[in-house]
């Protein structure tokens, strides 16, 4: 489905992404692990049209990424769940989710959809999205980015700065968001969780991947332990 390769990116004179290569297959959920630093989201800005490749190429379903637009590629069904969240503030929870369905012809039917999935977000939708609570917020995230259809949805540090309770929801909503058919690549800081739900995993470190493997595997590699799950 998605096929990274000799992939490139850079800041002015500072190369931020050296080289990755990696793929996700459809149905699968994908998890690049990694300190600060290490361009995971900066890997996931080049996906999205956000960043230009300097060098490598981005296949999507056989078509080129990098000659697509942020719009085009977003028509093609790759949708990003950003760090921060960056709801709208202003606007009101319904008025957040509409704008992430403005490309359907049945957005009603993909509000509904929403509405089942995060019942919280049925709650509020009336309310400020800026007066949402961390966790609630990243739910207006997520549903505004299922409101359109995504085939491969990418999700950064979905858990950045939430509560324990809001952490286990969230990785519960993207299991959950996998079984119904939607591909997943996942950035995440939280290393053991996102081992837990990903099929397979890549471990970047300045810019390099330097780990790769079935995600169970990398979940019990002593080097993975020491590094990033506090072994």
């Amino acid at each position: 489905m998605l096929e990274v390769e000799n992939l490139s990116l850079n800041y002015g004179a500072i190369e931020a992404v050296k080289g990755v290569s990696f793929h996700v297959k459809q149905g699968e959920i994908v998890t690049l692990i990694g300190a600060n630093g290490a361009g995971k989201s900066s890997i996931l800005k080049s996906l999205s049209g956000l960043l230009p490749v300097a060098n490598g190429k981005i296949t999507y379903e056989g078509s080129d990424l990098s000659k697509m637009s942020s719009v085009q590629i977003v028509k093609n069904g790759l949708i990003q769940v950003p760090e921060g969240r960056h709801v709208f503030p202003g606007l009101t929870v319904k008025e957040n989710l509409a704008l992430g369905g403005f490309l359907q012809k049945n957005s009603a039917q993909e509000l509904t959809e929403i509405f089942a999935r995060f019942p919280i977000l049925k709650e509020r939708i009336n309310q400020d999205a800026a007066t949402l609570s961390g966790g609630e917020q990243q739910m207006l995230a997520m549903g505004r980015a299922l409101m359109s259809k995504p085939r491969l949805l990418l999700l950064d540090e979905p858990s950045m700065g939430l509560a324990p309770l809001f952490i286990t929801e969230i990785f519960r909503i993207i299991e959950a968001i996998r079984k119904q058919g939607t591909t997943i690549l996942l950035v995440e800081q939280n290393a053991k969780r996102a081992l837990e739900i990903a099929d397979r995993a890549y471990v970047l470190e300045t810019g390099r991947v330097v780990l790769e493997g079935a995600a169970s595997d990398l979940l019990s590699s002593e080097i993975v332990k020491k590094a990033y799950l506090g072994g």
